[in-house]
């Protein structure tokens, strides 16, 4: 298979940003993007809309370009590996690299090229604090290109492979919400409390609320693999999958180290972070961060229900209103924690809100073992065509 650089299959540009002081190029009909408006990295989506939109006059005032439809638009800074096509008439910030596609190569076989070689594209920057890549680099970079048959059949295939992923992650989120709506049904919405629960503070429901280990944590040397703040995801789930690790000293380890059944919370970073909270459920303890607060509930709630208050959307409600006024680093210490107010159910309806969890998050086991059984098929597919 022949390799090309992708100057010579595309039209390669970037973007710009009108003056954000002038009324005037903003508030119109353009669909104008910045990575913010597209979701993870290595993600492929397509773009219809986005969160600001400028005029025609906005347009013309800076060196950005309206691209057609059928654009593949890569974000190349900071979170580089952002990918998209757009379907109708976009122009982006300067956070974009954006591949106008020649007869040659086919737009969603691009796609699939840049999300496979996104790593590679990544080690172009020559910063390693904020790092972006050039357009002189990737212009320059080179990529497999077989015929265009070939390539509509290679996208035909993994678009096969990637729905399956698309379906199991669509079921995942659908259990997600179900957990939420079964602590609706339960406890019912925490302002009006229809069911009359006693009103009280987290502190009246916890045994203790502790900082976790400011030691360094490092890539393989140490006892003890340290839970922070990446490895709690917005769900309430866990992803152990990047951890590192640290040595504890035996006086330290009732202090630092989280054991199944505890609550941890996120008490600090930007303000869409803060408050990220979820139940520790596996049988062996470990380290956690200083940024984490480890809640240890007392005889009057379990884990289950004091995390689902905090990640319910009255709970993220509560927890946005403390984090408003902050200017800079968000923060919500130990002692804030304990005193945000909460609905007291008697314990036993706790408890079988736990059951029901369980039952729940068991079934979601059996889509995200799918799922990873869809992964594992696409990755092989994947280097396949490209490795």
């Amino acid at each position: 298979m022949r390799r090309v650089k992708l100057k010579d299959v595309a039209e390669i540009t970037g973007g710009s940003t009108p003056k954000t002081k002038v009324e005037e190029y903003w508030n119109g009909d353009i669909v104008w993007l910045s990575p913010t408006d597209l979701p993870g990295i290595g993600e492929i989506t397509t773009i219809s809309d986005s969160a600001k939109k400028i005029t025609e006059e906005g347009l013309n005032s800076c060196s950005a370009k309206l691209l057609p439809v059928g654009a593949v638009i890569f974000s190349s800074r900071a979170s580089i590996g952002k990918i998209g096509i757009n379907e109708v008439p976009v122009a982006t910030n300067q956070g974009f690299i954006n591949f106008i596609c020649g007869e040659d190569i086919y737009n969603r076989y691009l796609t699939y090229t840049l999300k496979y070689f996104t790593e590679d594209i990544v080690q172009l920057s020559n910063s390693t604090t904020f790092k972006e890549v050039s357009r002189t680099a990737v212009k320059n970079f080179e990529i497999p290109l077989p015929s265009l048959s070939e390539q509509k059949a290679i996208v035909a295939k993994l678009d096969r492979a990637q729905r399956l992923i698309d379906i199991d992650r669509e079921m995942l989120a659908k259990y997600d919400e179900l957990i939420q709506s079964v602590f609706l049904e339960m406890f019912g919405d925490p302002v009006r409390n229809p069911k009359g629960f006693e009103k009280g503070t987290i502190r009246e429901i916890v045994a203790e609320t502790k900082y976790g280990t400011n030691k360094k944590a490092h890539e393989t040397d140490g006892e003890y693999p340290v839970i922070r703040m990446g490895n709690l995801l917005y769900n309430g789930e866990w992803d152990f999958s990047d951890m590192k690790y640290c040595d504890l000293e035996e006086k330290e380890l009732p202090k630092y180290l989280v054991y199944k059944g505890d609550v941890l919370f996120n008490r600090t970073n930007s303000k869409e972070l803060v408050g990220k909270t979820g139940v520790y459920r596996e049988d062996e303890p470990i380290a956690y961060a200083g940024y984490l607060i480890r809640i240890r509930p007392n005889e009057k709630a379990t884990s289950e229900y004091i995390s689902g208050y905090l990640n319910c959307p009255h709970g993220k409600l509560v927890l946005e209103h403390m984090c408003k006024n902050i200017v800079g680093m968000a923060n919500i210490n130990a002692q804030e924690l304990q005193d945000i107010k909460i609905l007291i159910p008697p314990i036993e309806l706790q408890k079988e809100y736990e059951i029901r969890v369980k039952e729940i998050r068991k079934q979601k086991g059996m889509i995200e073992s799918e799922m990873k059984k869809s992964e594992e098929l696409f990755s092989s597919l994947v280097q396949g065509v490209f490795g």
